[in-house]
């Protein structure tokens, strides 16, 4: 499975808003961190999307339960409307 560059910068958006950087120096946090850094080898490698096998386990993580929150947001509109 792969995950494409909006998607990613979704997620990273998502964990920023879960875990802001922090501190006078705003360091970011280790979530947004590893995601970041998948991020800006897909920029230098001029990547539309990678497979989430080549990331380390974190980012794996990391992007699951984004993608689970997506899933539960969208399974909640479905509910109301």
């Amino acid at each position: 499975m792969n995950i494409s560059l909006p998607e990613l910068e979704q997620a990273i958006n998502y964990w920023r808003l879960q875990r802001p950087a922090i501190g006078e120096e705003c360091a970011l946090s280790p979530e947004v961190n590893a995601l970041a850094d998948v991020y800006a080898l897909m920029i230098i490698n001029h990547s539309s999307s990678v497979a989430l096998a080549s990331m380390g386990s974190i980012a794996q993580q990391l992007i699951a339960a984004w993608r689970q929150h997506m899933l539960d947001l969208s399974a909640a509109a479905r509910s109301v409307g």
